[in-house]
């Protein structure tokens, strides 16, 4: 069977503020979207996830978001490709240098929130991104949703393009994630995303909002660390998968 990868965003916290239970999730998760500064984190918070991180030989990625620490990355923003490429860049440079302090390094990018949805259509807002990400340096795989034009874009700028899927997200018929803000987008009852997380890892397959099956097709499936009881939750995900025989590991 097939490998997969669990990844959950972390450092999303800033100062004193902390949204997620880093070090608990890290002992559960392969891969750590860690927040660059844009939408959540700051340098304290970048090198102590990074430290944690490369302790437990968890995979470190650049989860880069539009400039918005007050909507937490999640508002719609139109921001001018240019600017958009530099400052992707700039997000994985910060985590960068955290990252190889700790003895790793970034090992792949994703994009959050009202970013990554945009990409998922947007080809211009993609190409600026793929764009931000070969201006860091380097030849990063990069986490989206299957089918998106990010993932191709980025495959044919020669960057490896490796497809996640959600368990605790509703899909549309199309394939693509419910808004955030339309009711049951997020699915909160922590069987139901145990049972479409094994779903997901053996067969590439969930159950859209309308009832039709829906292939997701995915490499690495994301555990959100700031829904409540996350850590609970993504070590009953992982105990299924592995119980169920599922490989679990890091995709990068």
């Amino acid at each position: 069977m097939a490998p997969i990868d669990l990844n959950a965003d972390l450092g999303e916290g800033f100062g004193r503020w902390r949204l997620t239970d880093d070090e608990q999730l890290l002992s559960v998760v392969t891969s750590a979207n860690v927040a660059c500064g844009f939408h959540a984190g700051d340098a304290a918070t970048m090198r102590r996830v990074c430290e944690l991180a490369a302790e437990r030989g968890v995979r470190i990625g650049a989860q880069v978001s539009y400039r918005d620490l007050a909507g937490f990355g999640r508002r719609a923003m139109d921001v001018p490709p240019d600017e958009l490429a530099a400052e992707v860049a700039y997000q994985i440079g910060a985590l960068e240098v955290f990252a190889r302090a700790a003895g790793s390094r970034v090992s792949y990018v994703k994009p959050h929130g009202a970013l990554y949805n945009r990409v998922v259509h947007d080809e211009e807002q993609a190409a600026a991104v793929v764009e931000g990400v070969l201006l860091a340096g380097g030849l990063p795989p990069v986490l989206g949703l299957p089918s998106s034009r990010f993932l191709k874009i980025a495959e044919g700028a020669g960057l490896p393009a490796v497809p996640e899927a959600f368990a605790d997200r509703a899909y549309t018929e199309e394939g693509t994630l419910v808004p955030r803000t339309q009711e049951g987008a997020v699915i909160t009852e922590a069987e139901a995303v145990v049972e479409r997380s094994l779903g997901l890892a053996r067969s590439g397959v969930v159950i859209s909002r309308t009832g039709e099956r829906v292939q997701v097709r995915a490499r690495s499936l994301c555990l959100h660390g700031d829904t409540p009881g996350a850590v609970e939750l993504a070590r009953r995900v992982r105990a299924r998968l592995e119980s169920a025989g599922v490989p679990v590991r890091a995709f990068a």
